[in-house]
């Protein structure tokens, strides 16, 4: 079995003044859907603060410094093409008042994945029906911030 490719990949936890979470719904073929938060892999070169301020602008059409990560993980899994790879993954923290996501920038494979978004109660992310990941986001939204 040879080694899996290591994925850097930066998540913005996005939450608004009602302590709602922004998360996207991805419906892959022959997948079940899931939910997770905005972000996505770092370009060649890119650190995870850069990766994080732009898969923001991409996703959701905020411009905004995602300031230092708070939280990293690894984990192995298999990327929306079929690539199985260990993850490396950031976590930052943004707040904002409220937004209304642009999408203006979507991959064509987040298209094709029927990429579509929901602002999320704790609540409602403890109760729902179809997988959100990472499974420790609540954990996640729990945890201190570096000043």
């Amino acid at each position: 079995m040879s080694e899996r490719r290591i994925r850097r990949a930066a998540r913005i936890l996005l939450s608004d003044a009602g302590e709602r979470v922004l998360l996207f719904r991805y419906d892959p073929p022959g997948r079940r859907a899931f939910w997770c938060a905005p972000g996505g892999e770092c370009d060649p070169h890119e650190d995870f603060p850069a990766a994080a301020r732009r898969e923001l602008l991409e996703e959701t059409g905020l411009d905004i410094d995602c300031g230092v990560a708070f939280a990293a993980r690894a984990d192995d899994f298999v990327t929306l093409e079929g690539e199985p790879v260990r993850s490396d993954e950031h976590f930052f923290r943004v707040r904002v008042d409220a937004h209304d996501v642009v999408h203006h920038a979507h991959t064509a494979l987040e298209v094709a994945m029927g990429m579509t978004h929901r602002w999320f109660t704790r609540a409602e992310i403890a109760a729902w029906h179809e997988p959100i990941f990472p499974e420790t986001i609540l954990d996640l939204l729990d945890s201190e911030v570096p000043a």
